[in-house]
């Protein structure tokens, strides 16, 4: 498991305080997955369930937590293998029927409503700016870059 070091531990602890709305040093449990996306993870709703104990949706929205609980729980996220590029082109490939590295958008926006931890379609939205070309047609090695920066 990944060791952080004590510059990482206290980048972590200020971005944590940033979430902290009543100012007891603790955040609510339902804030725990916007922060560790804060700090460049990117886990599932799921597994961020999992990790806090699968708690109640009351416990989510009223249950808090301090930085030294969380700080295990994100090293176990950092932990958990994470897609590759060549992942996700493979996966979208699948989709490319003409064999000329694009996908329909409309059918990678189905993909993205549908499968795996499902988006709403103002997030979709957001993130298919920009990322058709006049046909429909979305390329989608660019896509995965694309959505590998946001």
């Amino acid at each position: 498991m990944t060791e952080f070091t004590p510059d990482q531990i206290e980048d972590f602890k200020e971005a944590f305080g940033l979430f902290d709305r009543v100012g007891d040093n603790q955040v609510a449990y339902n804030q725990v997955a916007d922060i560790m996306r804060a700090l460049g993870q990117n886990p599932t709703n799921k597994a961020v369930v999992k990790i806090l104990g699968n708690p109640s949706a009351d416990d989510m929205a009223n249950k808090r937590l301090n930085f030294d609980a969380f700080l295990p729980m994100l090293k176990e996220v950092d932990a958990q293998p994470k897609g590759t590029y060549d992942d996700y082109v493979e996966g979208l490939r699948v989709f490319d029927k003409e064999g000329n590295g694009t996908v329909m958008g409309a059918e990678l926006r189905i993909v993205l409503s549908t499968l795996g931890e499902k988006m709403n379609e103002a997030e979709i939205d957001a993130l298919m700016t920009g990322q058709e070309d006049e046909a429909g047609s979305v390329h989608y090695e660019a896509f995965v870059k694309h959505v590998m920066s946001v």
